[in-house]
């Protein structure tokens, strides 16, 4: 059994051999879809995340081994190692815990200590330490002998300062004491932020945080994010306040056992001095790199959901789409798709020149609709959107159609444009055109076109430019690769982008792959894909179960791994019909009799993933297509008034909240108070980016361009808004007015940062603005919101 496989069960509430087969398949290279999707009975049904969290937490264990052998042999090499000092180290059980025991052993630059220490100082420290003698007893008459001018040690009380110097770094170094200091600490420590003396009186978005204050163990990831941020920016000055009266008292009691003693007072200094000077500033680094740290993994938790929802928005799929990337002085750029997603035209359109070209611009949109007869209209939703779509309907509207228009999240659109994967797609179109077809591509499918731009440019997340940058790579590796895998992935179309997060693929892979079936050919067979250089029997099983190759042999297209086909040829052959014939038949599928094919190597989960595959095979899992229905008569803020009640698509999702996308471009707040009658935590629990909410307006602040929304107001007070007219959307559960739907992905603002139209914040918990400057554009969240009155 692995070695960590004991501990790990008990600490993750499973089963000793769940743990133990998971470890040991992936040290023979199976990655964790391929585990979670097809080694069911090896781990007794364990998915993706608890796949995961078995491999990280293994990885944390080895890393913490690594450590703990630095440690032992350096103090070895001192010659300091004893045995109930190994005994210790090996016991312990986190990074904390062996830094604390290292500490004491750590080379460390020439401190006072050691300096007393030169001087000859240590007996006398020893003597405090061991809190030896009565008061009333000469204490003169027992530091005398340490005086010594030609060490520097010129007089009683030099002496006993480097006494208490070696004493104070012994508590300092303590490991018993540094562990019950920090106990307090967390518990009764603080997070203060007020702004530097430089900046009193100049309005900040940091406002909020001057004279803030709040306990270090309840400060929420977003705040803390903006508090460092506001530091960072050299508005805030951030300190940690330490309970120093509490823990003084504590320190005292554990190292001055015996008040009465004759350097009792002498022993008390030095622990003041021990906790002011060494200890105090060494835990509020401490407890400071934890508390960002406890941040960064919550806020990159947010970002991974968010775009785990995202990238399985569901797609327009195989649909003619015109795609339009708006623009005011620099025309709307035109790119028109075929159902494929090939590009099969591109044009710019002229609107806000005069009223010629405009009219010249609507002749030219309607020759394009009449010629290519797109399905689907989507327009970006940067600046110029709204005077786009307005275009755009009242161009349909004089021509009589009622092609759906939708609006789609230009975010990261431009770094996609004017990257060397576009470049290499369509070396022959303007910059500005390719993110018209990345527009276009997103709606048809958002994972296949959004894997080509780097996470952290498609704008749901929070400060994640201020996160630890390794954790936000990982996460989100780890989102895309679920996902991608999740949907599978056709061979003969994917990009070497998408490729390469198929299990056991890889970037040199992917790219060989594509290159493989241009000089040969597409690929007719599962097979077929052992041909490609580089991919062997090992690769062939992790990554074959989720390529599809749709050619003769039926189950290249689905999710059943060619491992199980025998199986499935057995199955077919006991019903009297071929594969073909059974693939996708429902009636014949619910014929199977089970039992009659479960053995050593088949297992139960495994049969009735086959089963279900057989009866809805390739069946995507992230439902179908609507276009979200928003309201023709509003185009702009202005346009929103307090009480109406609209549908809405989420765009983003937060810790204080869930940002709204209405139709107006100008996404709106439902602050965490707002999104149920019934208490809500965490937002994630009841809503998700590319939900659709029914919300009240609540308030529209033009000044700063935000808008708050309610959907506890909806739930309260009916759906009618007070023209009657009703609202859209319905419920899906208890306390929550939500329904799972596409809609082009998250609606975000492409301006440059400080352009008018954005709010100052990040657009926090007191207004309605859109989420990205909070993210890209490095904006707080503000404190206060205009709920912090309404009881929840």
């Amino acid at each position: 059994m692995h070695a960590y496989a004991a501990e790990l069960s008990q600490e993750l509430g499973l089963k000793p051999e769940q743990v133990d087969r998971t470890l040991a398949l992936n040290a023979e290279g199976a990655t964790v879809p391929f585990i979670a999707r097809y080694r069911k009975e090896a781990t007794g049904g364990l998915d993706e995340v608890q796949i995961q969290t078995i491999l990280d937490r293994a990885e944390e264990r080895a890393e913490l081994d690594s450590r703990r052998d630095t440690i032992l042999r350096s103090i070895e090499e001192q010659g300091k190692l004893t045995p109930a000092l190994e005994k210790a180290l090996k016991a312990a059980k986190t990074r904390t815990e062996l830094e604390d025991l290292y500490l004491p052993y750590k080379p460390k630059r020439r401190t006072r200590a050691a300096i007393a220490r030169e001087r000859g100082l240590e007996p006398l420290a020893d003597l405090l330490w061991k809190q030896e003698g009565k008061r009333g007893e000469d204490a003169n008459g027992k530091v005398k002998p340490f005086v010594n001018p030609e060490k520097e040690v010129p007089d009683l009380a030099a002496a006993l300062a480097g006494a208490r110097d070696i004493c104070a770094e012994r508590v300092a170094e303590d490991a018993g004491l540094r562990r019950e200091a920090r106990e307090v600490c967390t518990k009764r420590g603080t997070v203060r932020s007020d702004v530097v003396p430089a900046k009193k009186g100049e309005p900040t978005k940091f406002e909020n945080y001057y004279g803030h204050e709040e306990p270090l163990s309840q400060a929420p990831s977003h705040r803390v994010l903006a508090l460092m941020r506001g530091e960072e920016e050299g508005v805030l000055k951030v300190k940690l306040g330490m309970p120093d009266d509490e823990v003084k008292a504590l320190l005292a009691t554990r190292v001055v056992t015996k008040p009465h003693s004759l350097f009792a007072q002498e022993l008390r200094a030095a622990v003041e001095d021990g906790w002011e000077r060494l200890m105090g500033p060494s835990l509020e680094s401490e407890l400071r790199a934890e508390l960002k740290e406890r941040a960064d993994r919550q806020a990159i938790g947010v970002f991974g959901e968010n775009l785990r929802h995202l990238l399985l928005s569901p797609p327009a799929g195989a649909r003619a789409v015109l795609a339009l990337d708006p623009g005011l002085r620099t025309g709307i750029k035109l790119a028109m798709m075929d159902a494929t997603s090939k590009v099969v035209e591109t044009l710019t359109l002229y609107t806000e020149r005069s009223a010629d070209e405009r009219a010249r611009a609507a002749k030219l949109l309607e020759a394009v609709v009449k010629k290519h007869k797109p399905e689907l209209i989507a327009v970006g939703n940067g600046t110029g959107s709204r005077e786009a779509e307005g275009f755009v309907k009242d161009t349909l509207k004089a021509m009589g159609s009622q092609l759906p228009v939708v609006s789609v999240s230009e975010q990261g659109a431009s770094v996609y444009s004017a990257s060397e994967v576009a470049r290499d797609e369509f070396p022959d179109l303007d910059v500005s055109l390719r993110g018209a077809v990345s527009i276009g591509r997103r709606l048809q499918d958002p994972l296949a076109e959004l894997v080509k731009i780097d996470p952290k440019s498609i704008g749901v997340g929070q400060y994640q430019h201020d996160v630890d940058q390794g954790l936000l790579k990982k996460k989100l590796g780890e989102v895309v690769d679920s996902c991608v895998n999740a949907v599978g992935v056709d061979v003969n179309t994917a990009s070497p982008q998408l490729l390469e997060h198929v299990s056991g693929v890889g970037p040199s892979l992917a790219k060989k792959l594509v290159a493989h079936r241009a000089t040969k050919g597409r690929f007719t067979t599962r097979r077929e894909l052992l041909k490609v250089s580089g991919l062997g029997p090992k690769t062939f099983e992790q990554a074959a179960g989720f390529l599809r190759v749709r050619g003769p042999e039926p189950l290249d297209a689905s999710a059943v791994h060619p491992e199980r086909y025998p199986v499935v040829e057995r199955m077919a052959k006991d019903l009297g019909v071929d594969v073909g014939a059974l693939v996708g038949n429902a009636a014949l599928v619910r014929k199977i009799d089970p039992k009659r094919y479960l053995g050593p190597d088949l297992g139960e989960m495994t049969l009735k993933d086959i089963l279900a595959e057989l009866e809805k095979p390739s069946r995507d899992p992230r439902g179908d297509f609507t276009a979200p229905q928003m309201r023709d008569d509003l185009r702009t803020l202005e346009d929103v008034k307090e009480g109406m009640v609209l549908q809405g698509v989420v765009t983003n999702v937060t810790a204080f909240g869930a940002f709204v996308d209405v139709g107006v471009h100008q996404d709106g707040l439902v602050h965490v108070s707002q999104l149920s009658t019934k208490f809500v935590k965490d937002p994630s629990e009841v809503v998700k980016v590319g939900d659709r909410l029914t919300v009240r307006v609540l308030t529209v602040d033009l000044a700063r361009k935000r808008l708050a929304l309610s959907v506890r107001a909806v739930q309260e007070g009916g759906a009618a808004q007070p023209s009657g007219r009703p609202a859209v959307g319905g419920a899906t559960g208890p306390g929550r007015m939500t329904e799972r739907g596409g809609g082009g992905g998250p609606r975000q603002d492409s301006r440059p940062s400080g352009a008018s139209s954005k709010p100052s914040g990040s657009g926090g918990a007191s207004g309605g603005g859109r989420p990205a400057p909070g993210a890209d554009k490095k904006g707080p969240e503000p404190f206060n919101n205009p709920f912090r009155n309404l009881k929840r």
